[in-house]
């Protein structure tokens, strides 16, 4: 499967990280969009077809958690799979995201932690 990914992230630096890690994977990456936050991110949504989405949780304006309740709740977007890329170390909050169906990978990551969560997250 090809996949179309948002990255929804405040840091730069870490955007760059991933899309090189996504371009490094053995998955089949076709577009990669960026956002800056959770409100950026649906905007992206608006304007493209996309397959997967990492998100970090810690973000201004909208953050990650606020953004994906808001995507769960659209129709055209609430089977959209995610992975929250994150800092978080508050092991119930961690449970908490799991729960909801979304993945979760731990900054900093490695390669193939990000490719595992995406092809759990994409069955």
């Amino acid at each position: 499967m090809r996949y179309n990914i948002l990255i929804v992230e405040d840091d730069p630096a870490m955007r760059v990280i991933l899309k090189g890690t996504l371009r490094d994977s053995g998955l089949d990456i076709g577009n990669i969009y960026e956002a800056e936050n959770g409100k950026e991110g649906i905007e992206r949504l608006e304007e493209f077809d996309v397959d997967l989405m990492l998100v970090d949780i810690y973000m201004p304006i909208m953050d990650g958690m606020e953004m994906l309740d808001y995507v769960r709740d659209h129709p055209e977007w609430k089977d959209i799979p995610a992975v929250v890329v994150s800092t978080e170390n508050d092991e119930k909050r961690i449970d908490a995201i799991l729960r909801q169906g979304l993945g979760f990978v731990h900054k900093p990551l490695t390669r193939e932690l990000l490719e595992d969560q995406i092809l759990k997250m994409s069955r």
